[in-house]
């Protein structure tokens, strides 16, 4: 469908765009089939991606990075999109984790890990979850407790993306067990995959986005050394609360565009295929639905171009990212199940894209913090405590 006139962007990051579009259709395009298949990217398309430039855009330039604003980042996310290529989570790498180091970092760490980061041959993950705590960060069980110049890790982690992949793991751990509240005893480690005692476990199969490795992490006794502790033992909670942010309107921008992309292929469909002898795209309930589905990807769009605009700006918006997460998710969820009744029973062939939209969606609402996580930060920034 003709999208309605955006004002968020500039010449230069349209130019971003059209460079990005032609990288990623000649070199991202044609992996994608087999990254599903296999379960997992390769590291030969992220060194590509990096070598281009297409990393780190908003990195400082001092460690290899594009010194750009959120927004050329929010070009690649929508492109990435719009290809269906969510085995390749760029936003996670650039987007997620690597601000931690941005922000966080000591000038060493910063020079031994953001310019691998930004050229693609470190990749990252973020170690949050664990098999018994999703949402609530506060109640992490991992540990890691100060032994002379390192800290000894012992734990797990679950529905890590990147954890097969990655070189580089930022782990959530607490590091005083005894702290009162619990989540000020919480920091961040940086731990090397090849660190002894690091291991990665299975690469989870899922209902949706087939290609993307999603893993079980242990640590035990990994001994990672003091100097990789980022930001000061217990500020980790405060860390992770500044950048979930940037993290859940990532969530946003990836979900409208996917909107987009599956509402522009059910238009196309409908007007092609027909039923009891005139296309589906006559039936009035065909029109009112694609209608209202249209609109809501409009509004959707707007609100998220505001969020981006207001965040780019350095503004507070937990409360509007937190709304932007739910409301997209949500209506991603239900917009794929809408297109897939409209394509009938092909809908439900793997051969028909919209079937990979739909179970890509299911997790939408999910990580990241759920859906009715945002809403309970909605409620507490109304002051309905």
């Amino acid at each position: 469908m003709t999208a309605l006139p955006r004002e968020i962007f500039t010449d230069e990051h349209q130019l971003y765009r059209e460079q990005f579009r032609r990288f990623a259709e000649a070199e991202i395009a044609p992996r994608i089939e087999k990254w599903n298949r296999e379960g997992m990217t390769d590291r030969e398309t992220w060194c590509l991606v990096g070598e281009q430039g297409f990393l780190g855009a908003a990195a400082p330039q001092e460690y290899g990075g594009g010194g750009e604003d959120f927004l050329f980042d929010v070009v690649v996310m929508e492109e990435m999109a719009r290809l269906r290529a969510h085995a390749m989570m760029i936003s996670l790498h650039s987007d997620i984790c690597m601000p931690y180091l941005t922000t966080y970092g000591t000038e060493e760490q910063k020079r031994r890990y953001l310019a691998p980061a930004i050229s693609g041959e470190c990749l990252l993950a973020l170690a949050m979850t664990e098999p018994g705590t999703g949402s609530d960060l506060a109640n992490v069980q991992t540990r890691a407790i100060r032994d002379g110049d390192a800290y000894v890790l012992n734990g797990a982690k679950t529905f890590i993306s990147n954890g097969q992949i990655c070189d580089l793991c930022i782990v959530v751990a607490r590091t005083d067990p005894e702290a009162q509240p619990p989540h000020r005893g919480i920091s961040l480690l940086l731990v090397e995959a090849d660190t002894a005692g690091f291991q990665r476990g299975r690469n989870l199969e899922k209902l949706g986005l087939k290609g993307q490795d999603t893993s079980e992490l242990f640590f035990e006794d990994c001994r990672v050394p003091a100097e990789n502790l980022l930001g000061g033992e217990g500020q980790g909670f405060k860390l992770l609360m500044s950048q979930l942010q940037q993290e859940r309107l990532t969530i946003a921008v990836g979900s409208i565009a996917s909107c987009r992309r599956a509402l522009d292929d059910t238009i196309a469909y409908v007007r092609e295929r027909e039923a009891f002898g005139q296309r589906i795209s006559q039936f009035q309930n065909t029109q009112f639905k694609l209608a209202e589905l249209a609109t809501e990807v409009e509004v959707g769009q707007a609100f998220v171009d505001k969020v981006c605009a207001a965040h780019v700006r350095g503004d507070d918006m937990v409360t509007g990212a937190s709304m932007a997460k739910w409301w997209t998710t949500d209506l991603q969820k239900r917009l794929t199940g809408e297109c897939l009744q409209l394509h009938g029973g092909y809908g439900f062939m793997a051969e028909y894209p919209i079937s990979t939209d739909y179970a890509d969606a299911a997790v939408q609402p999910i990580y990241a913090g759920s859906n009715e996580i945002m809403k309970v930060i909605i409620a507490r920034r109304l002051g309905l405590e």
